[in-house]
């Protein structure tokens, strides 16, 4: 007997396919259903798949209806342009051969008219997670169609269609190259022994001395090669010993004029006290913050026990500044300790410091659909407080999953007691970009001069990836702009306000970044600057911000590329809210 219904269905409809494409359209649609038995050109699923229809013809646009009724299973195709996409690759094995083959596949989304505009971008983006989730990734097509039409069915209901593009690109006999982590290794793993990798351990370690016994230690090397290494650093006049039996190194800053070693701060008349502090933990940092700086004088306190301080007192704008560098940062206990005791130190030797910057890189998180909430490589992050969160930094101390498969996470937070800093940088970001701009240019001319390349990347080396499992990824595209295309700018870079955290179970899992991120609106992470806070708090220092260039998509830590353009950024914007700041008053 006919069976006559006119039921909300998802539909599938192969709407055009080549050689090397495919584009499948997933719409959600009443249809008529009549008995279909007699209709070869579409399948109405059954079982677990009630309420999917397959038009197995492609659709040519001249019916409609569904595919039933003698429409010859064609859909019309009157939808506007797409509300949202996004693009991501795969490679794909063919088993026969053990070739590899680069796919794009791209997802255009529309929502139902009723679903708010505001919640789109974050539902399509809580959809592509899910659609890739690590657990349940689909390994063929088939898997892939399908989940995404269940998703669309039973969990995103406010999708009106999703249109799907499979389209190879190239084909390779080579395995397809992933991006290399660059995390820590385990206690007692060998570290590859080049001059690189010395030299990055004396800037990291900079201003502290380091002996040949310490880098042979942290490498699992021997001395007698570490020293062969540091010898050729030496000569090229990038690091010098600091004692008789040349093996304790530090790192020579080029070009660095008025330098004054010290065992204790000299006393300080009234009219050099600085009034701002700027705190770095990278040696490329605190060049570039020092890059802003007029009339530098650079006081260096080397020491063998406890912590070495290098302070650079001198002008930006009409304010007198300190800048400092921390010996060390990170995960360690050791590292965390130093990082506040420095800090301590340094705000107890400028005792008329009010305003405390921290300044440097830190990892963007990404939004694969939201170009306005996109943060990507070269651009900049303020610490500032939103309407759904308060801190503008937060440490994550735990994160634990829960009976019901969530995350439930640990977090201490901190905001400063005045907001002027933030409130400048707002000001800075709805303005336009010119005092920016200019200091970037004036910073990058000095910084010329310098062995480190501050010059910004190529924009192909800006790659966007997201963990599919253990080792597996997939590169997605990065949003595009919105359309009228915006004139040009003279920085490529953007300033987002929003908070910064950091915390070691973040730094480890891309998943539970993401989901912290989600849902406390982080808009970049860091190394861990916790101590650094609270010392600044415990110090009664009320202003406070912390400035992070972006350099990769974690903790700033992993792309050596494009840390120094990004350091160089921060530093610019940074001193773009010095110079509006009211003119220190004399008391």
């Amino acid at each position: 007997m006919p069976v006559n219904t006119m039921e909300e269905q998802i539909v599938m409809t192969p709407k055009a396919k080549t050689d090397k494409s495919t584009t499948i359209a997933i719409e959600r649609r009443r249809v008529e259903l009549s008995d279909t038995s007699e209709n070869r050109k579409i399948h109405v699923a059954g079982g677990d798949h009630t309420g999917i229809i397959i038009n197995k013809q492609i659709g040519n646009g001249s019916g409609g209806g569904g595919g039933g009724g003698g429409h010859q299973g064609g859909i019309i195709d009157d939808s506007p342009p797409h509300q949202l996409s996004l693009e991501f690759k795969v490679f794909l094995v063919n088993t026969t051969t053990q070739k590899h083959t680069l796919e794009s596949r791209q997802l255009r989304f529309w929502f139902k008219d009723e679903f708010p505009l505001a919640e789109r971008a974050k539902y399509s983006q809580e959809f592509f997670k899910e659609l890739v989730s690590p657990l349940e990734f689909p390994r063929d097509y088939v898997g892939f169609i399908t989940k995404i039409l269940k998703l669309m069915q039973v969990r995103y209901t406010g999708m009106r269609k999703i249109e799907i593009e499979l389209r190879q690109l190239e084909e390779t006999d080579r395995p397809p190259e992933r991006p290399m982590s660059t995390e820590p290794g385990l206690a007692g793993e060998r570290t590859e022994v080049t001059e690189r990798k010395l030299l990055e351990m004396i800037e990291c370690a900079y201003p502290n001395p380091m002996s040949l016994q310490e880098i042979a230690k942290q490498t699992c090397s021997s001395e007698e090669e570490v020293r062969h290494h540091v010898s050729n650093l030496q000569s090229k006049g990038l690091i010098k010993s600091l004692d008789k039996e040349n093996t304790s190194f530090t790192r020579v800053v080029l070009n660095e004029t008025n330098i004054r070693i010290v065992k204790q701060m000299p006393k300080m008349v009234k009219a050099k006290q600085p009034s701002i502090a700027i705190i770095t933990a990278h040696y490329c940092e605190k060049l570039a913050v020092d890059a802003m700086i007029e009339n530098q004088e650079t006081f260096v306190r080397y020491t063998t026990v406890g912590e070495s301080n290098v302070y650079t007192l001198g002008n930006m704008g009409s304010h007198r500044v300190v800048s400092t560098k921390l010996p060390s940062v990170g995960h360690t206990r050791e590292a965390m300790i130093a990082a506040g005791n420095t800090t301590t130190r340094l705000l107890g030797t400028f005792q008329k410091v009010d305003y405390v910057f921290l300044i440097g890189v830190g990892g963007g998180v990404p939004h694969f659909t939201d170009y306005n909430k996109h943060v990507r490589l070269g651009d900049v992050v303020v610490s500032a407080p939103t309407d759904s969160q308060k801190f503008v930094y937060l440490y994550c101390d735990k994160a634990v999953e829960n009976a019901t498969g969530g995350i439930e996470f640990e977090t201490r937070g901190w905001i400063p007691s005045s907001l002027v800093l933030q409130n400048i940088a707002h000001e800075l970001q709805q303005e336009g970009e010119e005092e920016w701009a200019t200091a970037a240019e004036e910073g990058m001319s000095i910084l010329s001069e310098q062995d480190c390349d501050f010059a910004r990347p190529p924009a192909t080396s800006d790659k966007l990836y997201m963990a599919i499992g253990e080792k597996d990824v997939i590169e997605v595209a990065h949003p595009a702009a919105p359309s009228p295309v915006q004139p040009k700018r003279r920085m490529e870079s953007r300033v987002h306000l929003g908070p910064v955290a950091s915390g070691r179970m973040v730094a480890r899992d891309d998943h539970i970044r993401q989901e912290l991120a989600a849902r406390l609106g982080i808009l970049a992470y860091d190394s861990e600057y916790d101590s650094v806070l609270e010392s600044i708090i415990g110090n009664r220092r009320d202003c406070f911000v912390v400035i992070r260039g972006v350099a990769d998509y974690k903790d700033g830590t992993r792309r050596k590329d494009w840390q120094p353009h990004a350091a160089l950024l921060a530093a610019a914007f940074a001193k773009a809210i010095v110079t509006r700041m009211d003119p220190p008053i004399d008391d």
